[in-house]
């Protein structure tokens, strides 16, 4: 059994699912998918900070007096389809996803008994999200299901009451937070419990180790489930299960700990922007790179999308969910279940990542740029004689190579008309007999 402490709870080993999955899509949906301006903390930056763009958008838009409450009846979620939605995760080739179950804002997307008249069974859908995203994904996927739960609230009274004690209070963690928790994992079971939003609270004040104790002995998740290090202030990063270090983390190199890229498909939001433009939007070459260069260090990618208000994921989120779930036809064998390597980019030619599939031996290169000359130089793996095979995967043939005496290799790409390629925004030759 687990002891509350971080000792402990930091020698639980991660089960192993979450390394060979990969790949995740995170659903970032509330009450700011209302306004769907600026940014998922329109509340703050409306009220608390004050800025301009902000409350010029609230006055030219919006009568005197009304109040971010007053968008929770129009978050009315009528084109909602958890079976469509559970759909477009399948072909993505994401092997988890993970729902804001709370933002900052306070909004539960369950009925939440300790979120009265702030939820999305009592105001707006009148429907638990949370229960019918999580029945779709379980019926039609084999996708994990998660939640991101926020600790802190922004402007909770009980939250500020405690802030003003310096945290000495913990009225809001005892009657609102941790009931929460206990709340979603009992009734839904979800396997990642992504937390965040410490509110510059220690770890002591939210009894993070406490709830992760019970989450580990005793929950009915506690052999699968998973959990980041946003357990209060200080233990990003240090404690926990998988590492996020900070938004958009990818650190290029190797990490000793498990860790997880998360990042957005808009550059500027996590929640749905009505104003985003076009060039707002990462480019799926964009996104196949933040993949292969995650896996390579040995992280997992997070990508994260943004619904609209009425229940849609915009097209332009579902063609990037598809590309990619395209891409990952093709290319999986190179990243879900594999290891890191020994180098994880390539000496030689920029844009070459490796992974390593341990059951079968093979050492996968994957390479974002078509080289002009037909040739691809690696100056990583020692290649021998007689011994090593090179493949594109999609292509039945196998390639010619040259050693590049000890170390480096080149190798002879075929002569492919576009049509022909096996796919698109980046490839993977497998090699074997390599040392």
């Amino acid at each position: 059994r687990y002891e509350p402490t971080w000792a402990s709870l930091d020698s639980r080993p991660l089960p192993a699912w979450f390394d060979e999955a990969k790949f995740g899509v995170f659903i970032h949906w509330g009450v700011f998918s209302v306004p769907s301006f600026g940014s998922e903390w329109f509340w703050w930056y409306w009220q608390k900070e004050k800025r301009w763009s902000y409350v010029k958008f609230m006055e030219a838009n919006y009568p005197p007096g009304f109040s971010y409450e007053d968008f929770g009846p129009l978050f009315t979620a009528e084109f909602f389809d958890p079976n469509q939605w559970a759909d477009v995760l399948k072909a993505s080739g994401a092997k988890y996803v993970v729902l804001t179950s709370k933002h900052h804002e306070g909004f539960t997307l369950w009925g939440s008994k300790y979120s009265w008249n702030w939820n999305a069974v009592d105001v707006g859908p009148k429907r638990d999200l949370v229960a019918e995203l999580a029945a779709s994904v379980r019926n039609r996927t084999d996708l994990h299901f998660g939640l991101y739960h926020s600790l802190f609230e922004w402007f909770n009274p009980l939250f500020l009451e405690d802030a003003t004690h310096v945290f000495k209070t913990r009225e809001f963690p005892t009657s609102k937070s941790l009931p929460e928790l206990y709340e979603i994992v009992t009734k839904y079971q979800p396997e990642i419990i992504w937390s965040d939003g410490d509110g510059n609270a220690p770890d002591t004040y939210w009894n993070s180790t406490g709830f992760l104790a019970w989450l580990y002995n005793d929950s009915p998740v506690r052999d699968t489930v998973v959990t980041n290090d946003r357990w209060g202030s200080g233990s990003m990063c240090t404690h926990g299960g998988f590492y996020t270090c900070s938004d958009r983390y990818n650190p290029g190199h190797l990490l000793p700990h498990k860790w997880e890229n998360c990042m957005t498909i808009d550059k500027k939001s996590w929640g749905y922007r009505r104003n985003a433009q076009l060039e707002d939007y990462l480019t799926i070459e964009d996104l196949v790179k933040q993949l292969v260069e995650t896996v390579s260090c040995g992280g997992n990618l997070l990508m994260n999308i943004g619904p609209t208000h009425d229940g849609r994921i915009a097209v332009i989120f579902e063609e990037r969910l598809r590309q990619m779930g395209a891409w990952l036809k093709v290319n999986g064998e190179a990243i879900y279940g594999t290891k890191p390597w020994r180098a994880q980019n390539d000496t030689l030619t920029p844009e070459v990542w490796y992974t390593f599939s341990p059951k079968e031996g093979i050492v996968n290169a994957i390479f974002l740029n078509w080289p002009v000359s037909g040739t691809l130089e690696l100056g990583e793996p020692q290649a021998k004689l007689g011994e090593t095979q090179v493949k594109l995967v999609g292509c039945k043939e196998l390639l010619k190579w040259v050693a590049l005496g000890e170390k480096g290799i080149v190798i002879v790409l075929p002569q492919l008309t576009p049509k022909q390629l096996p796919c698109q925004w980046g490839w993977t030759l497998q090699l074997t007999g390599i040392n």
